[in-house]
């Protein structure tokens, strides 16, 4: 008897389908209808206020009572309906003025590896005349975003969202919504955002793999460093120096406190070429070299990039070096 063939991933329902694709067709028609540079102001003519569920109960029941009012000739029901209509009709007021004259001025973020989540910064700014608070920023139908808070303080605040990466380069965002459901929870309102401002995203490093390339021959020099063997000079000494490293028979002819300064031979610039890695196909070259860059910048070496029909970069060292060389293996074009 032939075993069960592994069941396969369950197929979205029709209704779900459905939903979908009206989703995706009403947020096509809401402004903004393409990416739009950033400061983003919301006005009258984007923000939208509709019902929640518990303002349809709402107004359902608030219908009940004006009906019961009118065919008992109640005059108290009547005025209590009348009043919680006009509560209803100022809520929705209100969170249509939560939104008014917001502006989203910048989306940022630290690039991070591919397959890491993405902390995107969301910075608003309004005016500190109104109180602006519970707001919600998110991406409706993108599930690899996670939505986030916005709180304004003093007339500025930021919401951070975490976005998940497949791939290295340019990650464009979808059209993200600002919305919020005070002051009763009566109505939502809510305005969109396309921010035409691409986020970097790393390649992948490379799990495991040969050790860094070491630097040697005809270049290597020698370089001050406190944990040498050679004495290099005497030197004053400085606050924070090791008391080991005193000087303490030549302090003590000169009366003043020498400190010995080291040095120790340090290997030549380390050379990451592209061209070395013969064997690997483009991808796992551009994942070996990112692991060999962060390896350099963690053990405090100086090393130059050379990739194909690009200058070199470097030598160098340091978080911009780091920067430059991952944002150039980043942006190599794909296979």
């Amino acid at each position: 008897m032939a075993a069960p063939s592994p069941q396969s991933p369950r197929a979205p329902s029709l209704r779900t389908r459905y939903a979908r694709a009206l989703r995706n067709r009403m947020m096509s028609l809401t402004r903004p209808r393409r990416p739009e540079a950033l400061p983003v102001r919301f006005d009258r003519r984007r923000i939208y206020v509709l019902p929640t569920g518990f303002g349809a109960f709402y107004a359902a029941l608030l219908s009940a009572m004006l009906l019961g009012a009118l065919n008992y000739n109640n005059n108290p029901a009547f005025l209590l309906a009348l009043l919680l209509a006009g509560a209803g009709l100022a809520s929705l007021i209100a969170a249509q003025l939560q939104l008014a004259g917001l502006s989203i001025v910048a989306v940022d973020a630290e690039p991070v590896p591919a397959g890491t989540a993405l902390l995107v910064r969301v910075h608003a700014r309004a005016a500190p005349d109104r109180v602006r608070r519970g707001l919600h920023v998110d991406a409706p139908g993108a599930i690899e975003l996670t939505g986030a808070r916005l709180d304004l303080d003093q007339g500025a605040g930021e919401a951070e969202l975490r976005v998940l990466t497949e791939h290295r380069g340019w990650l464009d965002l979808p059209k993200l919504r600002v919305s919020t459901t005070r002051p009763l929870g009566l109505a939502r309102a809510w305005s969109h955002v396309w921010p035409q401002a691409p986020l970097l995203v790393y390649p992948t490093p490379e799990a495991h793999g040969p050790p860094l390339p070491v630097g040697g021959g005809d270049q290597a020099v020698s370089r001050l460093h406190p944990a040498g063997d050679d004495v290099h000079h005497l030197r004053a000494y400085r606050p924070g120096d090791a008391r080991r490293a005193i000087a303490w028979k030549h302090s003590a002819r000169r009366d003043t406190l020498l400190v010995r300064e080291y040095e120790q031979p340090v290997g030549a610039d380390i050379e990451l070429e592209w061209h070395r890695l013969v064997g690997l196909n483009q991808e796992a070259r551009i994942s070996r070299l990112a692991r060999w860059v962060d390896e350099a910048e963690r053990d405090g070496c100086r090393y130059r990039l050379n990739l194909p029909n690009q200058p070199a970069l470097g030598p160098g060292a340091g978080a911009a070096h780091r920067h430059a060389c991952l944002k150039a293996l980043a942006l190599l074009p794909h296979a």
